[in-house]
């Protein structure tokens, strides 16, 4: 059983008076169902579990404008010697892309308030519900029947899950947190990790791009110790989500988005790794993509990294929507897209061309696991940083490197503070902790540590009553003044 970051979360929305019904939404396979049926047995006498995907039948208790009441109503005919206990009752309702009158239901259920909700769903982000759906949705617009694909905007509690992070399978590989203490003590201090904690944290993220962080591919090798299984598994989850871009694509841009989704690796692989649609194929344009691309990003199984010709902030404001680059939102994608022979090679260090692509993607699935938007710095003068990122209210550029020596933009840019105002930049790579000036340099797989959360704001509360009391003392001196200017003139 792998532990998870988003369990925390799940406590802290269990435990806050009032909660909405949770939804968690998430790339297809990494553990949301799992996750919700784990944290419902342990927490509530009564799980009712639905599968819109594997029991479409259940659909029909949520059809049209229905209370709570109504709901129970059905399901209980369709369910068996169901139990419904206020307070003590989790409804879990799985693949609920499939069911959009389900997440309008979520609505009724808070302004209800007897039992908890946790939703989940894979492909909540797309447009379109495949033509069945559609066909069976426009059939109910027709009678008119409210609450079709409406989102209950402000009835839910939207929580992002994603593949494990490094963090995570460390855990799952038996490594405790005295390890991680220690190497977040080094990351503070920037001191050198010890050289046997050093080797094999090496060795353990090799293993961790090799393997990625969907929980099939973790388990099956914690299973069998075997990454031919591994790859089977990614095998299977790439069929899966193949398959969802014919169930669930917009009908224009079914032919063009396994294109897109096929071209990853070798524009990775690219010198200069801008996406380029003509490499999905000769002479393709924007106009013929564009949809298909915005598909698997609204999909969750790519993550965009935006161009910015200024290292500053703030990043979004500056960045440029046509100009980016693309990268697999986990890494164990990337690695199975690479094709055979590719996990050896990692875990032997030899990855020649794929290199530059496979520890920039490492970097892109730490961030993006981090709930981080991408950016990199590019300017035509061919000035270029890997990552930028907002750190402790300023601009910090990431760079991805093998060697050591500052590379010629990161020596141009700290070289130039009135110019670029950048303090300082951090390189990750296959070597330890060190600092030269303003270069801090650190092991890929300290990469997790970065600390990325929004700087907090502490201010003083405001003190009203004084400020009523001076106004008011303001206000009856100008009073008694008026009456001393009036006395005298008379």
């Amino acid at each position: 059983m792998l532990k998870r970051k988003i369990e925390d979360t799940l406590n802290q929305w269990k435990n806050t008076a009032g909660h909405k019904p949770l939804m968690i939404m998430g790339i297809r396979q990494c553990g949301k169902t799992f996750i919700a049926q784990q944290f419902a047995a342990a927490n509530y006498k009564n799980v009712i579990y639905i599968n819109f995907i594997e029991q479409p039948d259940r659909i029909n208790a949520f059809l049209g404008s229905k209370d709570v009441n109504s709901i129970l109503l059905s399901l209980s005919a369709q369910i068996p010697g169901v139990t419904f206990t206020p307070g003590d009752t989790c409804f879990i309702l799985d693949e609920i892309q499939d069911c959009p009158e389900a997440r309008t239901a979520l609505k009724f259920f808070k302004e209800d308030g007897r039992f908890d909700v946790i939703a989940t769903g894979s492909l909540l982000g797309v447009q379109g519900y495949g033509d069945e759906q559609k066909k069976q949705h426009r059939r109910l617009a027709a009678k008119k029947e409210p609450g079709i694909n409406s989102i209950p905007v402000g009835s839910e509690y939207i929580v992002e899950m994603y593949p494990l992070d490094f963090e995570e399978f460390l855990w799952a590989n038996g490594i405790n947190t005295d390890v991680i203490a220690v190497l977040s003590k080094c990351y503070c201090e920037e001191t050198p990790v010890p050289a046997g904690i050093h080797v094999a944290m090496r060795k353990l993220l090799n293993l961790y791009v090799a393997i990625g962080g969907l929980p099939e591919a973790i388990n099956t090798f914690l299973t069998t110790n075997n990454l031919n299984e591994v790859s089977k598994a990614y095998q299977s989850i790439l069929k899966e989500y193949r398959d969802d871009m014919v169930k669930y694509a917009p009908d224009k841009d079914k032919p063009h988005i396994r294109e897109c989704f096929n071209s990853i690796p070798k524009q990775l692989a690219k010198e200069n790794k801008k996406f380029q649609y003509s490499k999905v194929q000769p002479g393709g344009r924007s106009e013929t993509y564009a949809g298909s691309l915005q598909w698997l990003e609204d999909a969750g199984i790519i993550c965009r990294c935006y161009n910015t010709d200024i290292t500053g902030l703030p990043m979004e404001g500056n960045a440029k929507e046509n100009v980016f680059k693309v990268y697999m939102s986990d890494i164990g994608l990337l690695t199975e897209m690479l094709g055979e022979g590719i996990r050896a090679d990692i875990l032997q260090g030899n990855l020649g061309g794929f290199k530059g692509a496979i520890y920039e993607n490492l970097m892109a699935d730490t961030l993006h696991k981090k709930a981080q938007k991408l950016y990199y710095f590019h300017k035509d003068s061919g000035l270029e940083l890997d990552f930028l990122v907002r750190m402790n209210g300023e601009c910090v550029p990431l760079e991805v490197k093998a060697k050591t020596a500052k590379s010629k933009s990161a020596k141009t840019v700290l070289n130039h503070p009135e110019k670029y105002h950048v303090k300082q930049i951090i390189k990750f790579g296959d070597y330890n902790i060190g600092r030269d000036d303003k270069l801090l340099t650190l092991p890929n797989y300290m990469q997790f540590l970065l600390n990325l959360e929004p700087e907090e704001i502490a201010m003083e509360p405001i003190d009203s009553y004084s400020i009523n009391s001076m106004a008011k003392e303001f206000l009856n001196q100008s009073y008694v003044n008026t009456e001393k200017n009036d006395k005298g003139q008379r």
